[in-house]
């Protein structure tokens, strides 16, 4: 089995109420992506294959990030979010649950969900929680069997999923964990036996320097 390091992508439209209102980067999304590629050249770190999701968000992170020098990405829709906003608006329309506004919101919103998202109980969701987990699983282990060091930029739902299925964790952890995680944080999941296991979480040493530090952002 193969090193995958996981990378969240830049800022998003963080304003937006819908996914495709969401799915470009903010201007400071460019820059963080930009920070963390430059960090890494710094440091001679390479990768042997490069790996992103289908959104745009994750492709231009990936571009911004000069990803291409270690290798030409591999686009999978398997490694796009979970279609938070229309799960959020289904919530809203079904349960009469209030839309977050902000990152306090989302606290309590995001288990509300995942947990009726869990138990089948969100009508015309566009995927299941358990079909969301099978493809997470799916397309891991395929980039764990590949040779050489993987790097995949995707989404927080998607790397909170991941680390859910590498470390068996429980529903609340696992959305708890999804709410941690920062735009371009760095994640790595090594193989340890017959499996992964996570050895890095939300590492974000780009923007360490004082003059960085205002771009760790969560939404």
């Amino acid at each position: 089995m193969s090193q995958i390091t996981l990378i969240r992508h830049g800022q998003a439209n963080s304003r937006a109420t819908t996914e495709a209102g969401y799915d470009a980067l903010s201007p400071l999304g460019h820059q963080q992506s930009a920070w963390l590629g430059g960090y890494w050249r710094d440091l001679g770190t390479g990768f042997d294959r490069v790996y992103s999701g289908a959104l745009t968000r994750h492709r231009e992170t990936a571009q911004a990030m000069e990803a291409g020098q270690y290798s030409e990405p591999i686009v999978d829709p398997r490694l796009n979010e979970v279609e938070y906003f229309d799960l959020s608006n289904r919530m809203h329309e079904q349960f009469g649950l209030a839309m977050p506004t902000d990152r306090n919101a989302f606290i309590d919103h995001m288990p509300l969900v995942f947990t009726a998202w869990q138990d089948g109980r969100i009508e015309g969701a566009s995927e299941s929680f358990h079909d969301f987990q099978s493809r997470v699983d799916d397309v891991l282990h395929e980039i764990a069997a590949g040779k050489g060091r993987a790097l995949v930029v995707t989404s927080g739902g998607l790397i909170a999923m991941a680390i859910r299925v590498a470390m068996g964790l429980e529903l609340g952890a696992f959305a708890r964990l999804a709410l941690t995680i920062m735009n371009t944080s760095v994640h790595q999941l090594h193989p340890v036996g017959a499996g992964l296991t996570l050895t890095q979480f939300n590492a974000v040493p780009h923007l360490a320097p004082p003059d960085r530090q205002h771009a760790q952002t969560y939404i």
